[in-house]
């Protein structure tokens, strides 16, 4: 196992009916922010019942984030932090809502051009507001993490940062949020926890049996209770999805493990480029990553196809084919497609999200930053 430190100071607070514990939450002479998407958290309620809880607060609302949050809409939110002096952030909705939460609470009280947060990677920020959450849809674990990523929509960049600055102070995790939630979103929320695992999980072996174990059991949840969460509104699906989606990514499994985030870094151009959900991405690309890398992260595969898919005969590369298979099953299962044939997307594509890698210098990526752009290109072209 690698050194690592692991540090992680948000609160959760879990179960249905929880949202009215913002009372005592959020600070009471706080001026509250309120962050949301589209207008489904107003039509559901949830607003309203978040707006209650808040009681006798000052509460001023910014509306509109976009499922890729963009730096321009989230600009308009920080100037009206500004101009409403406000001294605390909420977010009610899923990833992208609280990733664009954290830019602007580190945009806010950031020193010039903030674009420099995300070409920086958010080494840059110093300090940030502080901000909770409600979550209504399980997906991204931003919800108890401190890195997001924010497009810059007049360069065509996805951009990730990261800091410790942006863990949020609390996170309401309420799974009856997310009955009124289309499947669509749904689906595509157990894929990106999914592929959350895969990049801490699937690389090479440190002796990290802990977090194997443990990537391994989120993995299997996923397997098992992905398809009635999404298929009904079942509590105990639900909630074991939405608790997974946040143990993914909440830095305890990739603590003391290499990690890859290629998919993530080749997705998020594909994202950028063709407005592909995120998620939908990652269905694309992880088959055709695991597949072209198979070599490098061979014990890891192996691993993988006997604990998670209980493949345990033919030969190594047998067995390897076979869970790069069930995995690409699994996504098609839940009608993410795995080809970029299905947003017809072809060869003459890949030029033009080599040169945007390029750009975002992303020339040595992954667990051992052996992917280059030639191997990338390889990627691309399995994903075909």
């Amino acid at each position: 196992m690698q050194n690592f430190d692991f540090y992680n100071p948000t609160r959760i607070v879990f179960g249905q009916g929880r949202i009215a514990e913002l009372a005592t939450l959020v600070p009471a002479t706080a001026r509250v922010l309120i962050l949301f998407g589209g207008e489904s958290a107003r039509k559901t309620g949830t607003l309203a019942e978040v707006r209650t809880a808040l009681g006798a607060r000052e509460v001023f609302e910014f509306g509109g984030i976009e499922p890729n949050p963009s730096y321009e809409t989230l600009m308009r939110a920080v100037e009206q932090v500004k101009r409403d002096r406000i001294d605390f952030l909420l977010a009610v909705g899923g990833g992208s809502v609280i990733d664009g939460t954290k830019f602007v609470a580190a945009a806010a009280l950031f020193e010039g051009d903030a674009t420099a947060i995300l070409f920086n990677f958010g080494r840059n920020i110093t300090q940030a507001m502080p901000f909770g959450t409600v979550l209504t849809l399980p997906a991204t674990g931003s919800e108890m993490n401190d890195g997001g990523v924010v497009t810059i929509k007049a360069q065509g960049a996805k951009l990730p940062f990261l800091n410790h600055a942006l863990f949020p102070v609390f996170s309401v995790l309420d799974p009856t949020k997310t009955y009124t939630l289309p499947q669509r979103q749904l689906a595509n929320g157990v894929v990106d926890a999914f592929v959350h695992v895969m990049e801490q999980y699937l690389t090479y072996s440190v002796d990290a049996h802990v977090q194997d174990r443990f990537a391994e059991g989120l993995l299997l949840t996923l397997i098992e209770h992905g398809p009635t969460a999404i298929a009904s509104t079942d509590y105990k699906a639900r909630a074991n999805l939405m608790w997974v989606a946040t143990l993914a990514l909440n830095g305890l499994i990739g603590a003391g493990v290499p990690q890859d985030w290629a998919s993530h870094m080749i997705g998020h151009e594909l994202t950028a480029k063709y407005d592909i959900d995120h998620a939908r991405t990652l269905a694309v690309v992880l088959p055709a990553m695991l597949q072209v890398r198979r070599e490098g992260k061979r014990g890891k595969l192996l691993q993988y196809a006997e604990r998670v898919w209980q493949i345990t005969t033919g030969s190594e590369d047998e067995r390897i084919d076979a869970a790069i298979a069930k995995t690409r099953a699994f996504f098609e299962s839940l009608e993410l497609p795995t080809h970029l044939s299905a947003y017809d997307i072809g060869a003459e594509a890949i030029p033009a999200i080599l040169a945007q890698l390029k750009a975002h210098g992303m020339l040595a990526i992954g667990e051992r930053k052996d992917v280059t752009l030639d191997v990338s290109e390889q990627v691309l072209e399995a994903c075909l």
